[in-house]
């Protein structure tokens, strides 16, 4: 997701604007949106579903605002306590103990975030390079191996990038990949009124076979891959470990200024990925793939249009990652060097690991469905559920209960006047 340019117009948090792609094959392959029509009834269009909902948008929906509730409960806990960094809130609310818990679970979770980002550039850059150059995928230049390229692309773009001191400079680049996502989105729709359904190709053969329901869509279905279902949408919708560095940022840092940006950005995220998923699934029905970009190229290899999406999306993932590594950075910092000052050395050495890091898991990890899976299923949950739960609840047992001690403190020192003020006085008499 991504905390834009809202109110400065120098500060952003990221919240994985390239899960867009991921959202399509979600809604698509996992819970398709819309209901099966009566057979010999006319073509399904878009409009048929005017004011009917889907089990994908209800789940869609109820991430959202639960993700931007807990939000409010992240900057309430933050306020009371006039803390603004997340492993502090969770050292205030459960000491050393809670401020390790959060550092680990925003670590693993934006090293998760920055692995399915640069999967994203390896298997879709060597498809640009190889349009651009006219090549094919079995020609063996160097310049077409993926892991080759994500490593080429770490160091000359997101390691620069990650080198600035402070989040609020990404601003300017957040921004630029929030209008590359507009960009593919509007493509989607685009496509959606340009592509026929039955498909008349598909892959590298014609479709001579065509099931009566390939063009109708469902609201919901059951396989193998509903499990990743709810661990991917999560995953879209974390942005809480970006929340209180951006709050600390701006120029007038007020909760309640915090929380509209929140909320826009979140709603603006919920709006793109509902889209998305629509049109997407609208256009390929059963014929859709775990990537969409794949399915778009399988009816028209040399689509320019696809071919500047390509490019756009790849813009928008690349740079992203910078923006996920500063939270883990300062993570790292607040629990290995809690007392230290700034120092570059430390600054560029955690980058430099970090990348290297996740270079080698995107390099060896084969599948980035599983990335999704498991950090979705592990460290988003704990992020927009449990952790600012906790720390809420923590925080206000501790004010209740120093509530109740003042009180009974209180009290007691005025029965103790009545006892021996009334004594005092019949003792003067």
């Amino acid at each position: 997701m991504e905390l834009q340019k809202l109110a400065n117009g120098n500060h952003s948090l990221e919240m994985g604007s390239d899960k867009a792609i991921l959202e399509d094959s979600m809604s698509a392959e996992q819970e398709e949106f819309l209901p099966h029509g009566p057979a010999g009834k006319k073509k399904i269009q878009f409009t048929d579903f005017e004011g009917k909902t889907s089990f994908g948008m209800i789940l869609l929906t109820c991430i959202a605002i639960l993700s931007a509730y807990s939000v409010h409960l992240l900057l309430k806990s933050a306020g009371v306590v006039g803390i603004r960094a997340y492993e502090q809130l969770g050292k205030r609310a459960f000491g050393h103990t809670g401020k390790i818990l959060a550092a680990v679970i925003i670590t693993l979770h934006n090293i998760g975030a920055m692995s399915s980002y640069l999967f994203i550039v390896k298997y879709e850059l060597p498809l640009v390079i190889q349009a651009f150059l006219g090549l094919h995928s079995d020609s063996g230049e160097w310049f077409l191996n993926g892991n080759n390229l994500i490593i080429i692309v770490s160091i000359s773009v997101i390691l620069p990038l990650a080198l600035m001191r402070q989040l609020g400079y990404l601003g300017y680049t957040s921004g630029f990949s929030l209008t590359c996502m507009v960009f593919f989105l509007s493509s989607v729709i685009y496509k959606k009124f340009n592509i026929p359904c039955p498909l008349e190709a598909f892959g590298n053969h014609s479709v001579t076979s065509i099931e009566e329901d390939q063009c109708e869509g469902k609201y919901f279905t059951i396989n193998q891959q509903t499990a990743y279902t709810i661990p991917i949408l999560a995953f879209a919708f974390v942005c809480h470990p970006e929340v209180l560095p951006i709050y600390t940022e701006l120029r007038n840092p007020t909760k309640k200024r915090m929380q509209a940006i929140a909320n826009t950005s979140i709603l603006g995220m919920f709006v793109m990925y509902l889209l998305t998923a629509i049109f997407g699934y609208l256009t390929f029905y059963s014929n859709v793939e775990a990537e969409l970009l794949h399915t778009y190229s399988k009816v028209d290899p040399l689509d320019k249009l696809v071919l500047c999406v390509r490019v756009a999306v790849l813009v928008a993932v690349t740079l992203t990652v910078p923006v996920v590594l500063f939270p883990i950075r300062r993570a790292l910092l607040q629990l290995l060097f809690p007392e230290k000052p700034f120092h570059w050395a430390r600054h560029i050495g955690i980058a430099v690991t970090l990348l290297f890091l996740v270079n080698l898991l995107v390099i060896f990890v084969p599948n980035i469905r599983d990335i999704f899976g498991i950090i979705g299923a592990t460290s988003a949950p704990s992020l927009i559920f449990i952790l600012p739960g906790l720390f809420y609840l923590r925080i206000a047992a501790c004010f209740m209960s120093l509530g109740f001690v003042f009180m009974v403190m209180s009290m007691s020192f005025i029965v103790m006047d009545w006892v021996y003020g009334e004594s005092r006085s019949m003792g003067g008499h």
